[in-house]
């Protein structure tokens, strides 16, 4: 009986870009907003918001809050004074997050299934979601997570964005933008976490999370569907 020679293929993981933890990115004013649409924000159900104001920059109204509930003591606004500075806010960390460098380009692959280092990852056209994305800070209190998308995002039902090697306070001083040329769609029953920023429209299907974090447009509508948008202190997982 011939040996049989196996050959193991080792694939490391992406090194994290230490350009990318020094250029740290903040939302400034458009940070006190866990749902910020450019023309509208339209929701249905019972949408709970938890740790900011929803509003809108230019529309003239919040529609469907209640049922819909804003937490204390936040609230919804339309086009006041602080919406208009969140929005001059948020297309200043659009740009800024458009412009860095990237360190990876996973154009054509799915998220789904990968476990990402900290670092700038380029998606030339649209991305997608399907399963479980995990990010790995490593311990690293200023992990900062960069994904530049061309044109639209796109989450599968029952995706997920889970962190993992760092406590709560590590997941929390560091900092995941989403980036998006177009408009973002997050799936049914889906777990988002952190920030998105779209140019366009943002849609949150039927019981959809987003987890310490955001959904910004500058010049997009938002539509809401019984959905939980929660910033603050959670713990990772």
């Amino acid at each position: 009986m011939k040996n049989k020679t196996i050959i193991l293929l080792v694939v490391p993981p992406c090194a994290p870009d230490p350009e990318a933890a020094r250029t740290f990115v903040t939302l400034d004013s458009a940070g006190g907003f866990a749902v910020l649409g450019g023309t509208a924000v339209e929701n249905t159900g019972e949408t709970a918001v938890h740790g900011g104001d929803v509003g809108t920059s230019h529309g003239p109204e919040v529609i469907g809050f209640p049922p819909g509930v804003v937490a204390p003591p936040h609230t919804t606004r339309a086009a006041d004074e602080a919406a208009q500075q969140a929005h001059t806010d948020l297309t200043t960390a659009y740009n800024a997050v458009a412009a860095m460098p990237f360190t990876h380009d996973l154009s054509g692959q799915d998220l789904g299934g990968l476990t990402l280092l900290p670092g700038v990852y380029r998606f030339s056209s649209a991305a997608t979601l399907n399963g479980t994305l995990t990010l790995k800070d490593q311990d690293d209190p200023n992990a900062q997570f960069i994904f530049q998308i061309g044109t639209t995002l796109t989450t599968g039902s029952d995706s997920s964005i889970i962190s993992i090697n760092g406590g709560a306070s590590t997941w929390l001083k560091g900092a995941v933008f989403w980036q998006v040329g177009g408009s973002a769609t997050l799936g049914t029953d889906s777990a988002f976490a952190r920030n998105i920023l779209a140019r366009d429209d943002i849609t949150i299907n039927t019981d959809a999370t987003i987890r310490d974090g955001s959904a910004l447009s500058q010049f997009g509508d938002i539509m809401l569907d019984s959905n939980r948008i929660t910033k603050g202190d959670l713990p990772s997982k």
